[in-house]
């Protein structure tokens, strides 16, 4: 449990490094928009060839595909209640729409981070080892995630401690997912193991395509498929290495 709580605070880690860059360099809003494209793609890799093809083993296709759907059902409700409350911008670099959107900021940056840090936990159980290609693939899509809000945060006029005091939050949070979904998990049988890794997929991938990928078009334009083929193709040289 410690190992996994330790790899969930390397991936949520990479939180608290992208909001430093954020916070004080100034990135070009096309090459936020570019660094976001490929971890996306990093991430998508990821999903697809650890925690999809794994589920399916243990849990069978049918279940890992329902429970996949049921993941990316509950992103779909709590991001809409979120982006109710002001934080449907809460990964652009421009910030966000509504400047009392404090709240929301901190809960959908949760939202976000907690199925990634679940399943890095959970890719202990199987072999025993961190799956290294999830845990790269989290930190890779996390830095350019809190780069992006943290310079959007900023345009809102929020202190630099409140964002890193958001993404301590986050990490921390991260680091519970992570060593709770191994404790939990660890004797709970195939079955379970496998549905909540697809879960946790589908989360994310409904994460990525609603709030990752419409920041990185409008700040990068068409480059943005060109990049996050080659973070998909990093990942992937990474996953059968």
């Amino acid at each position: 449990m410690l190992e996994a709580a330790f790899w969930g605070f390397v991936g949520g880690g990479a939180l608290l490094l992208g909001g430093l860059v954020g916070i004080y360099a100034s990135a070009a809003l096309r090459t936020i928009g570019l660094v976001m494209a490929f971890g996306t793609g990093v991430l998508i890799s990821a999903l697809t060839f650890d925690l999809m093809r794994e589920a399916s083993d243990l849990a069978g296709g049918v279940t890992a595909v329902a429970a996949l759907l049921a993941g990316s059902l509950a992103f779909f409700i709590g991001d809409w209640v979120i982006d109710r409350r002001g934080g449907h911008r809460r990964k652009s670099p421009k910030g966000s729409a509504a400047g009392t959107a404090g709240t929301a900021l901190v809960l959908g940056s949760l939202l976000d981070g907690i199925p990634e840090s679940a399943a890095i936990g959970v890719s202990l159980i199987g072999g025993g080892t961190v799956g290294v290609s999830v845990v790269a693939a989290v930190f890779l899509s996390n830095v350019p995630e809190a780069l992006s809000a943290s310079a959007g945060m900023r345009a809102s006029g929020r202190s630099k401690r409140y964002i890193m005091g958001t993404w301590a939050a986050v990490t921390a949070a991260s680091t519970v997912a992570a060593a709770a979904g191994y404790a939990v998990l660890s004797r709970a049988g195939e079955v379970p193991t496998g549905a909540v890794e697809a879960f946790a997929a589908g989360a994310v991938l409904t994460m990525l395509v609603d709030t990752m990928v419409p920041e990185a078009v409008e700040h990068a334009g068409p480059l943005v498929g060109i990049v996050t083929a080659i973070g998909f193709a990093a990942a992937f040289l990474l996953s059968v290495a």
